[in-house]
């Protein structure tokens, strides 16, 4: 199992729980609250169990159903595993909802007489297939009428960032650790941002530490995506700036880099035109002579503002670029391929051949061009990125979005948690207690909270 760092977690107010109306179970599912309710007037009335109990040998006739202890177990079941992300919200939830309001309305916490077990942030924690088998992630101890509207929360925060992290580990490992910019964030709710853009970046230190290596850098696209951790977005130019140039991307790229900070890197979109190409070595060309005319005049500040970082092919999966000569066969000739990448790493090394330079200047120009990466969008997951590793296509960098999302049990994505009650307190003592194919199990990195 992989702990890549002594984990601090992270405080509460990061998270902005909504406490009210998580006590009052505004977010949970209402056969949770029903059950509340019924314990909470169970409780009041002094009930005691009448029922027939499953517990052999252990006398029954005193339990304090209302305010039955329990003992709960949070696990989810992805093969072979999965980077947790969530338990520390999961935690701050806890603190500051667990109770019951009484016959005024007012809220009565109880945090402290829970017992909590939790793993890090960052671990992870193998799933080897039994059903019944399980690591589980978190464990409670409580009454249940004073945590059992806190379940749909919990699960809920521990689902999300969970299955990012497990989904960013799985594609670093496809694509050999070459980094990798996280585009999601259009395809979610702006709120969810930040936990996304965490839940990334400990999928890539998680890979790192896996390979003790360091190569791999945390790219996000927004500000709220490195809110968590203190990151920056960044990205390339856009379509949209291209259209504001009327369609010329090399103008476009020159304001970006004469405007901007250095900090910002400069990656060129190239398929406005459908000819990735051609405008490539159109940019290459522009961003070379600004870069050599600063350069010759002794201000390395300022050419270092025209160094091109890459350049970003990201064709629709409908188009054929105008470098690809059909084959007849939509994953030969469309989107961004193989054959694309290949023409464009080749015209990347050798443009400044045709370029009017003196002879002293070639060296200078070789560098530059050869040093410009490559880096493809649109419709990246974790088969596409196999595919073009395994043919050895010269892509640097991958930008993936939608996929990371991805919870899809048949594609074997999905992270979906459990709650199961698993053990009940009676006469003082901790009892088994669990539908049928569920029991209680260990996990060695649960560390206790409390």
């Amino acid at each position: 199992m992989l702990s890549f760092f002594d984990h601090k977690r992270l405080p509460a107010s990061l998270f902005q729980i909504d406490k009210e109306r998580i006590r009052k179970g505004w977010y949970t599912d209402a056969y949770f609250l029903n059950q509340i309710r019924i314990l909470q007037q169970l409780a009041e009335e002094g009930y005691r169990f009448s029922g027939r109990s499953d517990l052999e040998d252990v006398d029954c006739s005193d339990v304090d159903t209302g305010n039955i202890e329990v003992e709960m177990q949070i696990f989810t079941r992805r093969s072979p595993g999965s980077l947790i992300v969530g338990t520390d919200e999961a935690l701050s939830i806890l603190e500051s909802c667990t109770g019951y309001f009484d016959k005024d309305g007012k809220w009565v916490d109880t945090y402290d007489h829970l017992e909590v077990w939790a793993v890090e942030d960052g671990v992870w924690v193998p799933y080897e297939g039994d059903p019944s088998f399980v690591k589980p992630v978190m464990k409670i101890r409580g009454r249940y009428r004073e945590i059992g509207h806190l379940e749909t929360v919990i699960l809920g925060v521990l689902s999300e960032p969970t299955r990012i992290a497990t989904n960013v580990l799985n594609v670093l490992e496809a694509c050999n650790g070459k980094d990798v910019l996280f585009f999601p964030a259009r395809y979610v709710h702006y709120k969810m941002q930040a936990i996304g853009g965490y839940a990334f970046s400990l999928g890539v230190q998680a890979y790192n530490y896996r390979h003790g290596r360091k190569e791999s850098k945390i790219f996000v696209s927004t500000d709220a995506q490195g809110e968590f951790w203190g990151g920056r977005g960044g990205g390339t130019i856009s379509h949209a700036a291209i259209c504001c140039f009327l369609g010329d991307t090399v103008e476009t790229m020159l304001q970006f880099a004469r405007v901007l900070p250095r900090s910002y890197s400069r990656i060129a979109l190239v398929d406005f035109h459908n000819d990735v190409v051609g405008e490539t070595k159109a940019v290459l060309k522009a961003m070379f002579d600004k870069y050599l005319e600063y350069k010759k005049q002794g201000n390395e500040e300022e050419a270092e503002k025209y160094r091109l970082l890459a350049v970003r092919p990201d064709t629709g999966g409908n188009m054929r670029d105008k470098s690809i000569s059909p084959l007849g066969a939509k994953e030969l000739d469309l989107g961004v391929n193989p054959r694309m990448v290949w023409k464009l790493r080749e015209a990347l090394d050798t443009s400044y051949l045709t370029w009017d330079l003196p002879a002293e200047d070639l060296e200078e120009a070789r560098k530059y061009c050869q040093g410009v990466k490559i880096t493809v969008t649109g419709g990246f997951d974790v088969n596409k990125i196999k595919l073009f590793e395994s043919l050895k296509v010269p892509v640097d960098i991958y930008g993936v979005g939608s996929s990371l999302l991805t919870n899809c049990a048949k594609c074997g994505t999905n992270n979906d948690f459990t709650a199961d009650i698993v053990r009940v307190k009676v006469g003082g003592d901790w009892h088994p207690m669990a539908k049928a194919g569920r029991r209680a199990c260990e996990n060695p990195l649960l560390k206790r909270i409390k």
